[in-house]
């Protein structure tokens, strides 16, 4: 009988009842799942599951046991939201208004309206074509060769009413177009707003031209209105995430209205924060609200112990205290208020709301769209509660010591190593992966052309990011490893071999002039000499180039997943939209391209301000995953604060360095093989060519109307290339010359030919 038990269970279970394919697909991406990790768990192919969720197939025992098994504890998760009840015969339905369209209005619009997409490229465009990945709907813009005003793109004015009925602290009627106007009621009046004083008045600009009155007459009550009234705040990115806490830009006045100093002192200034005995911090003690660790600063934290999922919380960021520094944010202190809101609202809304510099925003959007807790309910009382393990795909809670040659010097896991004092780590000692600093002198068929042209890659950082599997724990030594380019880790192993004047490209051999391109090994573009270690990405390429690889030992991560891929793809569309704001859209031709590039931060500087904080955020992201002792009394041998979070990786930096400078010099060696032309300078993301035009497309060929296969290749999305700036020849010898300097790097300098030490690159 048990027989025909287990048969009949086994035939219930070949029909295990699943949802819909639509509700499969919200249910895994509600919990912050890529396809990749879900395959991965049930042991079947991306393009299995892929099919699942569309609807194509359906899956089949024993992987749609345990797929219903999973879709199950989603559902019980995230349920779906009931649709309203349908009206009564008897209720008059009033007709729909007739839709707004969709056209650019210079407001930010609401981040719902931009889906996170989290499914990576595939393998195979991972190792040739960075920049062939999914894009985003085309976005209406104007004309792209057309400088329109900027005034053109802008809101029109909400006109503050005066009349002296209206209650304070009610909300102005918000343009149709206006995000106020959000999914989640609690957050209908946008993620921030910019406090000013008018008329003795004060009042919060929001985005969108929306403007609310504000009561409150002490900072504490401010924070009370802002959680209570104000209606700010952002929706969560991710299914396991939180929402955004709420932000409040102080203005000068503002501050004087709260008691705050417009500026800091000198003394502030280092301690970055004003002193804890302050009048308004003791207004804050008083009324029971808290601040973090690093104090009243240019972007403080106020909050009060969450209670349950209730989270209490608001930041600050006080511009006149230097919380927009200018080398990220342009000139956004000197807009006035409403063009202020307008500028951190679009930031706001398609990357996420500001939680300090570019750098600490970069970091904290990783941990956002991979939160590294969940919620997950309790068996017996049925409540929700935070799990114990970390999120499938996080970085988890608990920070994570990376290995020896990974750690920057004055770390605390050399001092068992007992290294003499004094001693430099070599390349077989540390790792270094580093952005290029590559140059050479001019042949003398070069001199004779006339112009160096500079092309620089969109978004490198990004591009290099895209696709990558990286390391989520703890590193585990082993010694002679069998080389895994798919395993995530740091390798021990002599590169020194390999020849660039006779490498492969895709499936053939080809012979190159090895002595005018750079090593892709070395940061300075310098041969090997002996071991060394080097990240996953750039052992691959050795192997991609045609030779044998041994290491002699490696310290890899087993597991490892795409952490990146979901902040790529968000950065990427922010970047996309706003650039096709501007009139840069996707579509473009390369000539069209070119014109459309010229002068287009002009056409709307406030959008420009918002496509120089996106690029900061990547590049400060990316540089924070190894950020140093910044004073705090820190000796060498000693842990430092930044050491405890769990984003401090170095190895996760040098992996995403590793592969942008290898996806760099790929385009080199296939430019090089197919055009015969090598490069003069190369500085980050920026390469120099000598050419007989000034025009971009005077050194990248397009045969037949088509870009090089592999090679660099014009246009607006991440990992293509843009017209970085134009010199004379003449003017590079006589620079090389008056600094006696044959080897100056001229990708510094070809922007605009001044000379500073300041790095063009992204």
């Amino acid at each position: 009988m048990s027989e025909l038990f287990d048969a009949v269970d086994a035939l219930l279970a070949s029909r295990a009842t699943l949802p819909p394919p639509a509700e499969r697909k919200r249910l895994r991406a509600a919990h912050g799942l890529t396809i990749d990790e879900v395959a991965g768990a049930l042991k079947v192919r991306r393009a299995t599951v892929s099919g699942w969720e569309s609807g194509k197939t359906e899956p089949r025992p024993p992987e749609r046991d345990a797929y219903a098994r999973l879709l199950d504890k989603l559902a019980e998760l995230y349920p779906a939201t009931p649709a309203p009840a349908a009206p009564t015969a008897d209720v008059a339905v009033p007709a729909p208004e007739a839709p707004v369209p969709a056209t650019f209005t210079g407001v930010p619009g609401p981040s719902e309206a931009r889906p996170l997409s989290t499914g990576p490229a595939s393998e195979a465009a991972d190792m040739t074509e960075t920049e062939n990945t999914q894009t985003p709907a085309p976005v209406t813009a104007p004309e792209p060769v057309a400088a329109a005003p900027a005034a053109a793109s802008r809101p029109a004015p909400v006109t503050r009413s005066t009349s002296s009925s209206r209650r304070p602290g009610a909300r102005k009627a918000a343009p149709a177009n206006s995000p106020a106007g959000g999914a989640d009621p609690r957050f209908e009046n946008g993620p921030l707003a910019v406090v000013d004083v008018e008329d003795g008045k004060v009042v919060a600009y929001c985005v969108g031209g929306l403007v609310l009155d504000v009561p409150a007459k002490s900072l504490p009550s401010l924070v009370d209105w802002t959680l209570g009234e104000a209606k700010l705040g952002q929706p969560k990115l991710s299914g396991p995430g939180r929402p955004a806490d709420p932000l409040l830009v102080l203005t000068e006045a503002a501050c004087e209205r709260y008691g705050l100093p417009v500026s800091l002192t000198a003394q502030e200034k280092d301690a970055g924060r004003i002193p804890e005995g302050h009048k308004v911090i003791k207004q804050l003690t008083r009324a029971d609200w808290k601040l973090t660790k690093r104090g009243f600063g240019p972007w403080a934290r106020i909050y009060r112990p969450a209670k349950g999922s209730e989270r209490q919380c608001v930041q600050l960021c006080i511009p006149s205290w230097n919380a927009l520094d200018a080398r990220f944010w342009g000139g956004a202190t000197q807009l006035p208020p409403a063009e202020l809101a307008r500028v951190l609202g679009t930031f706001a809304t398609r990357v996420m709301t500001p939680r300090g510099s570019t750098a600490v925003t970069g970091l904290e959007l990783m941990t956002a769209l991979h939160p590294p807790t969940h919620a997950v309910r309790d068996e017996e009382t049925g409540a929700l509660r935070q799990a114990d393990t970390k999120t499938p795909g996080s970085l988890g809670s608990d920070p994570v010591d990376c290995a020896p040659p990974e750690a920057p010097d004055g770390h605390p896991v050399l001092n068992d190593l007992n290294l003499p004092r004094f001693h430099v780590r070599g390349p077989s000692e540390k790792l270094f992966e580093e952005s290029y600093d590559w140059a050479r002198p001019m042949t003398d068929a070069e001199c004779t052309l006339r112009y160096l042209v500079g092309i620089d890659v969109n978004m490198a950082f990004a591009a290099g990011a895209n696709g990558l599997t990286l390391g989520l724990g703890e590193p585990t030594h082993v010694r002679n490893p069998v080389f895994d380019p798919k395993l995530p880790g740091s390798w021990l192993v002599d590169l020194s071999h390999v020849d660039l004047s006779h490498v492969k490209v895709g499936k053939g051999w080809v012979y190159l002039d090895g002595s005018l391109l750079p090593s892709p090994f070395t940061p300075k573009g310098d041969r090997p000499t002996g071991p060394a270690w080097y990240a996953t990405p750039t052992v691959a390429y050795a192997q991609e180039l045609g030779y044998d690889v041994r290491p002699a030992e490696a310290y890899v991560r087993y597991n490892h997943g795409r952490y990146l891929d979901g902040w790529y793809t968000r950065l990427r569309d922010a970047y996309l939209a706003t650039m096709a704001d501007l009139g840069v859209t996707t579509d473009l031709s390369p000539e069209d391209f070119l014109t459309a590039m010229d002068g287009y931060k002009a056409r709307d500087p406030e959008l420009g301000i918002v496509i120089t904080a996106i690029k900061a955020t990547i590049k400060g992201g990316i540089g924070k995953l190894r950020e140093r002792p910044r004073g705090e009394g820190w000796r060498p041998g000693e842990r430092w604060r930044a050491l405890e979070r769990p984003t401090w990786r170095p190895d996760i930096r040098a992996a995403v360095i590793s592969r942008t400078r290898i996806n760099l010099h790929r385009k080199i060696v296939r430019h090089a093989a197919f055009t015969g032309q090598y490069p003069i300078a190369v500085l980050s993301d920026c390469v120099v060519y000598a050419a007989n035009g000034p025009s971009p497309l005077d050194v990248l060929p397009y045969p037949d109307g088509k870009p090089l296969p592999g090679g660099f290749k014009l246009g607006v999305n991440p990992g293509l290339v843009k017209h970085e700036g134009t010199q004379k020849v003449l003017w590079g010898e006589e620079l090389r010359e008056k600094y006696d300097a044959p080897e100056l790097n001229l990708a510094r300098y070809i922007k605009d030919g001044t000379v500073t030490d300041a790095d063009n690159g992204e």
